[in-house]
């Protein structure tokens, strides 16, 4: 990673629509060298934003809220225009964002409360003891391109709440949504604590080097990077990175919903999503027929930007030649492409849905993340092939299980190396506010979401010992006689060794 102070950033940049080529609109980047004086200036107006309460921030936030719906089909087109989408996968921010609006504001008084912990032993009994949660001054959060309005802010959403400042850096592919929305936070009457950092790495290395947290959403090998950089202040971060997650299809699963959910857990947002489905391990009774209903889905979907279409383009064409890398050193190792294959023909970052089958663990399409709406499927011949192939990969975002009996899909998922698992489901676990989301392996550190964590995780805990009386303090003081000393002494052993109560059947 290159020192800051030796880029030259240019003043502005163009983006361009994916899908059609043409000018979804100019941003103006920033210079690394602000970005010292932008973290001064978001953790001076953070103090203000602590200090109204948790009451006080979730007022504001339902202002937001109600600007985001008010405004929602401008931030849909925006969002087309600079991303490509179909219409169908634009339609889903906004909502998931009001959702997590709604669920923060009634939970986060009670989230960010005082908590009273007991008194470890007897003779401390005299002691009030509690634990706050004291917001992190300035949270930056680097966030990804595939789903701009959501993951800019469902991290940002959280880091308000508590009372921090925001430093928001979006990604350089995908930076005009996010300066809507910090307009409409401006609009609603949001104070000077989110502000925006546009570019793209020494511009994230800079936020990383000013912020007092670092939610980063990305690659694993990008995520790697964050944290040797962060290491250096010994700055805290949470990694939410890369998935290559599989599906189990068991002998007694319904066959058409786990195809209808493969096809779409596979093809939404043209496979562009961290929790897509990337593989398929289906057992070997059910498997021509879940293959010839898969199949009968795909053709049916239409490819293409805005409205009437399933999904649309890939964000760039760099995104576009992974997979087709995948794809044609598969088909070179023997798998078989029964839709798709290659590349749309005419402009646009566009690529088919495509079903692989024949495919194993010796190619890419099975072990490196794809992002892009490839749908491998492969035979197994028992439960636990499935499951031994599932956990054989470096990474463990999430994973689905289908089988007709939920008590038995719910052991095959506590046998997978990973976050999360859907039973008779894909995805649905990132709508799960009240449940952690976050990877093992390779897939990250840390959770976004979670209840009460998912807001307290950009907190620092303060603890606070409170007398009831003054009876006893300075006990065991150098002030005292060798006679209290030795008292309380006895007292402190007598304590610790006692042995715990017996509670009640």
């Amino acid at each position: 990673m290159t020192a800051t102070s030796d880029v030259q950033t240019p003043n502005t940049g163009t983006i361009l629509n994916p899908a059609t080529g043409e000018v979804a609109g100019q941003v103006q980047w920033t210079d690394p060298v602000q970005i010292p004086a932008i973290a001064d200036g978001l953790r001076s107006a953070q103090r203000e934003w602590e200090q109204r309460g948790a009451k006080g921030r979730a007022k504001t936030l339902a202002r937001f809220a109600v600007w985001l719906g008010d405004h929602r089909d401008e931030i849909e087109d925006l969002l087309i225009a600079e991303t490509g989408k179909s219409k169908t996968d634009a339609v889903q921010e906004v909502p998931l964002l009001i959702m997590i609006l709604s669920y923060v504001i009634k939970t986060m008084d009670k989230a960010l409360a005082p908590e009273r912990r007991p008194a470890p032993m007897a003779m401390l009994a005299i002691k009030k003891i509690a634990v706050h949660y004291r917001p992190r001054p300035v949270v930056g959060i680097i966030a990804p391109w595939n789903y701009p309005v959501a993951n800019a802010m469902m991290d940002a959403i959280g880091a308000l709440a508590a009372g921090c400042a925001v430093l928001l850096k979006p990604s350089e592919r995908t930076p005009l949504t996010a300066e809507l929305l910090c307009r409409g936070w401006r609009e609603s009457g949001g104070p000077e604590v989110l502000a925006l950092a546009q570019g793209a790495r020494e511009v994230s290395e800079a936020v990383i080097d000013n912020v007092d947290y670092v939610q980063f959403t990305g690659s694993s090998a990008t995520g790697i990077k964050v944290m040797e950089r962060a290491a250096r202040r010994l700055t805290p971060v949470s990694l939410e990175l890369g998935g290559k997650d599989p599906m189990i299809v068991l002998e007694d699963a319904d066959v058409d919903l786990a195809a209808h959910a493969a096809v779409w857990g596979a093809m939404f947002n043209a496979g562009q999503t961290c929790v897509s489905v990337e593989r398929v391990y289906v057992l070997e009774p059910v498997y021509d027929r879940f293959v010839e209903a898969v199949l009968r889905d795909v053709k049916e979907l239409q490819v293409g930007a805005g409205e009437g279409k399933h999904f649309g383009a890939l964000i760039n064409d760099d995104q576009l030649a992974i997979t087709e890398r995948h794809v044609r050193d598969a088909l070179a190792a023997g798998a078989r492409a029964l839709t798709g294959g290659k590349r749309t023909e005419g402009p646009g970052s566009f690529y088919p849905p495509t079903v692989l089958v024949d495919v194993d663990h010796s190619m890419a399409c099975m072990t490196e993340e794809t992002f892009g709406p490839t749908l491998p499927i492969m035979k197994v011949a028992t439960v636990e092939e499935a499951i031994r192939l599932a956990n054989a990969s470096t990474y463990g975002l999430s994973a689905s299980v289908f089988s007709g009996d939920t008590a038995r899909a719910r052991d095959v998922a506590l046998q997978l190396e990973c976050g999360a698992v859907n039973i008779n489901d894909v995805i649905t676990n990132l709508m799960c506010t009240t449940a952690p989301m976050g990877g093992w392996k390779t897939s990250g550190i840390g959770a976004r979401f979670g209840g009460a964590d998912g807001i307290r995780k950009f907190c620092r805990q303060e603890t606070v010992v409170t007398p009831r009386t003054n009876v006893g303090a300075g006990g065991n003081y150098y002030h005292n006689s060798l006679k209290a000393l030795a008292r309380m002494n006895r007292m402190l052993t007598k304590s610790a060794l006692s042995r715990p109560r017996r509670t009640a059947k």
